[in-house]
């Protein structure tokens, strides 16, 4: 049996840490993927050594960019498709050799994984095995989703079974996860919600992770359209990026649509992304433009173009798109639950409401030229205050802490 890593105290503290990191998701269009092709770029920028393990749609050999290994493993046929872009693959378990022959020659102090994929489930195994520690970040709140995943066959329940139906699956997948995330002995967690109850659900220290922005990509600079908006011939422009899917509440927006609309002011949604309920929100809102994915200059110049971004989202752990929004110089409008209420500052860059109350949040906004004027301008210097290395430096003082140091 070969033996376990185990590097020398001496030398591990005089040297940055070497991170194998297994992310969920890192090409995709969301926020893992995000968080996780910067967090590469951050060790490439600053020579720290990374082995990224990660999904992709071709099995590559091993690179090496800067000082980042990358190994790349495809997903077989019988993957099992969770969204457009997203997938878990049950045999993943035949790259088991190869990527415990790469761990054993990067040499690594410790594992971090992203969440319970087949990536994450790798990365438990192996720091187990090769007796290292193991990190874990809380990226998506598996347990809203998995109960809204649901929501066909709940719904169809009478009210006194469906509604206690979709807690128990919730509260289910709630438990499996935070045993899951038990077995890392540091956790990192992109709002103070979470980070508090992943401390109570698991016993184990949690640091926060919150995102940064690219300020120079997304710019109030980018914005070409014409200014005094509000005409029937240059209506506000109302924005949306993200997944088109049922736990980003994207249904509240053909309602926000039809009640602005009917206090008289001209809007018109520009929505970003794409997803299952794209067709649903097509056929209700056939004024609004749909571009798709968009990526680099196209998504600045989308955002830019934006007069407020509306995110009624109830079950993301952060909100990239609002920090993206908010750098835009374009205040958001967000649910109170979740990541993005933490970065809304209500007032001032935005406005945090509920459901019932998303449209007269808008309304009040747009009524008032000079007050939007002033969160426009409020947004971009927050997001300023924002940098993926002040972030990434925090996770790997964070690292420091574990026991016996790495």
């Amino acid at each position: 049996m070969k033996p376990p890593l185990r590097p020398h105290d001496t030398v591990k503290a005089m040297r940055p840490p070497r991170v194998a990191y297994f992310p969920d998701s890192f090409h995709e269009v969301n926020g893992v993927a995000h968080t996780s092709r910067n967090f590469a770029a951050y060790a490439e920028r600053h020579d720290l050594p990374m082995l990224c393990v990660r999904a992709g749609v071709r099995d590559a050999p091993v690179q090496q960019s800067g000082s980042v290994r990358t190994l790349e493993l495809r997903r077989s046929a019988a993957s099992v498709g969770m969204e457009k872009d997203l997938a878990f693959d049950p045999v993943f378990w035949r790259h088991a050799d190869l990527i415990e022959d790469e761990l054993r020659r990067f040499k690594p102090d410790l594992l971090h994984l992203t969440g319970p994929s087949e990536l994450g489930i790798f990365a438990a195994y192996f720091a187990w095995k090769l007796e290292l520690p193991l990190a874990a970040s809380w990226h998506t709140n598996v347990h809203e989703y998995a109960a809204r995943r649901l929501g066909w066959l709940t719904s169809r329940l009478p009210a006194a079974f469906g509604n206690p139906a979709e807690g128990a699956i919730e509260g289910a997948t709630l438990e499996v996860t935070l045993r899951f995330y038990s077995l890392a002995r540091v956790l990192f967690a992109p709002n103070p919600q979470l980070c508090a109850m992943l401390e109570r659900g698991t016993g184990r220290p949690c640091h926060l992770m919150q995102r940064g922005v690219n300020t120079n990509l997304f710019s109030p600079g980018q914005r070409t359209r014409e200014e005094a908006p509000g005409s029937a011939e240059n209506p506000f422009v109302l924005g949306f990026c993200g997944r088109l899917s049922v736990e980003k509440n994207v249904a509240m927006l053909p309602r926000i649509e039809r009640e602005l609309l009917a206090a008289g002011l001209p809007v018109r949604f520009l929505i970003i992304g794409h997803g299952a309920e794209e067709d649903a929100l097509r056929s209700q809102m056939p004024t609004a433009e749909f571009t798709g994915v968009l990526r680099g200059e196209a998504l600045s110049r989308a955002y830019a173009a934006m007069d407020v971004f509306v995110f009624p989202s109830h079950t993301d752990t952060f909100g990239n798109v609002v920090l993206e929004a908010l750098a835009s110089g374009v205040p958001a409008v967000v649910t109170p639950d979740g990541g993005p209420c933490h970065i809304v500052r209500a007032g001032e860059t935005g406005e945090i409401a509920t459901d019932e109350g998303f449209a007269a949040a808008i309304e009040a906004m747009l009524r008032e030229p000079g007050r939007l004027a002033a969160m426009r301008a409020a947004a971009r210097a927050y997001a300023l205050e924002c940098s993926w290395d002040a972030v990434f430096d925090r996770v790997y003082a964070a690292y420091r802490t574990l026991p016996g140091g790495v």
